[in-house]
């Protein structure tokens, strides 16, 4: 899917990527606001509107107290050991324990953003119900992530694995970064693979992700009746842009609840 790396940003858009990084407290851009991002105003268009709640906390607030684990089967608890004969030395559990505490952190910021979006696009309008937006302090930023590898770039058979969780994304097949992450560990990453695609398969599963987006995503209305109106300047997204971002948003409404389900499973599994 087309996006632009944030190496490849520049001007407004590089200090939009910033200020994403900051009050999402974790050290990227995640994949859906670099895909918006290519639509030329949309990205400034959205984060203007939605600024205001994540200055001062709002949204990524809510969106973490609402995104708690519904009852879903704990993976087995992996030791030291088990690790050590994976290749995942103490350095690589630091690293995969890191990789799933940022996908737990920015993936319900991204499904009540979207959320937000989603609904102002089909006319929902800030209401300008609040007038104070005091300054929040994010958490801490997260470690930087591992170098996200491309999947022609992986070998066969971590590619082949890989595709067996893999979903459809602009009529393309799609592995989401987490599980790509695990590219050094390819042990690892069979296990995981393994313990994720029959949750990840089941129907009654599937039904319980989709409650976790639910319930974070109710709170965009109260969200939106509280933003200021959005500045008359801005160029709003074209009825096409609209559209495709809709899209883009109702397939990462699908992996989003995944990643917390699943980054939170993996990383609870993995030994102190």
């Amino acid at each position: 899917m087309a996006e632009i790396l944030e190496s490849q940003a520049s001007g407004e858009l590089a200090r939009i990527y910033d200020e994403i990084r900051t009050y999402s407290a974790v050290p990227y851009v995640s994949s859906l606001q670099r895909h918006v991002a290519t639509k030329p105003n949309c990205l400034e268009y959205a984060w203007a509107a939605c600024r205001p709640a994540f200055l001062d906390g709002t949204i990524p607030e809510t969106a973490w107290k609402r995104a708690a684990m519904v009852d879903v089967q704990p993976f087995p608890k992996l030791s030291h050991a088990a690790l050590r004969l994976m290749g995942v030395d103490d350095s690589g559990l630091t690293s995969l324990r890191n990789i799933c505490e940022n996908f737990i952190r920015v993936s319900p910021i991204n499904l009540l953003f979207a959320g937000i979006v989603e609904k102002m696009l089909l006319g929902a309008e800030p209401q300008g119900r609040r007038t104070d937006w005091p300054n929040w302090t994010p958490p801490k930023m997260l470690a930087p992530l591992p170098e996200l590898p491309n999947m022609p770039d992986l070998p066969k058979d971590q590619h082949d694995l890989l595709m067996q969780i893999g979903t459809i994304l602009g009529g393309s097949p799609f592995v989401p970064g987490l599980y790509r992450l695990f590219a050094p560990w390819p042990a690892y990453m069979a296990h995981a693979v393994t313990l994720v695609e029959p949750v990840l398969k089941s129907d009654t599963e599937r039904a319980k992700r989709v409650s976790i987006a639910t319930t974070i995503i109710e709170a965009a209305d109260d969200i939106i009746a509280d933003l200021p109106p959005i500045p008359a300047d801005l160029v709003p997204p074209t009825p096409e842009q609209g559209t495709e971002i809709i899209n883009a948003i109702h397939t990462y409404r699908v992996t989003s609840p995944e990643m917390v389900t699943f980054g939170t499973l993996l990383r609870d599994a993995l030994p102190e």
